[in-house]
């Protein structure tokens, strides 16, 4: 059962380490100043940078924590200025952006989990139970 643990990093982590890598492009850069993030030339590549970090360190149970809370300071700001479904006028568009705010959410909230539990079993960071 302990696998269950390292399986669920896997899964958690490929989003943020493939879509980390995505930021790193000129094409992200220009998405982000179209939703009007400012500084996006910097932020972007910076968020790319938390969300790479943060998913790899999950993955592989090393430091877990600490790559949980860069996945915390990724997803904030990006849940918020990426997807505020509130602004937005078109019905479908809205729907789409809601689904993404939500799904950033609970994204959030097993970060969360994971800077409160750590890694668990099957990683490299010391299993400690509370």
């Amino acid at each position: 059962m302990k696998f269950l643990v390292l399986l669920g990093r896997i899964f958690y982590s490929v989003i943020f380490i493939i879509s980390g890598i995505g930021h790193f492009t000129a094409g992200a850069v220009q998405f982000a100043e179209a939703q009007n993030v400012p500084y996006a030339e910097f932020l972007v590549p910076l968020a790319g940078i938390l969300a790479v970090l943060g998913g790899i360190s999950i993955l592989l149970g090393y430091k877990a924590r600490l790559g949980a809370w860069m996945i915390v300071l990724f997803l904030i700001p990006v849940t918020l200025m990426m997807h505020n479904f509130w602004d937005v006028q078109d019905s479908d568009l809205k729907m789409v952006q809601q689904a993404m705010f939500l799904k950033n959410l609970s994204m959030l909230g097993g970060a969360l989990l994971i800077a409160y539990w750590g890694a668990g079993p099957c990683s490299f960071c010391k299993h400690k139970k509370k």
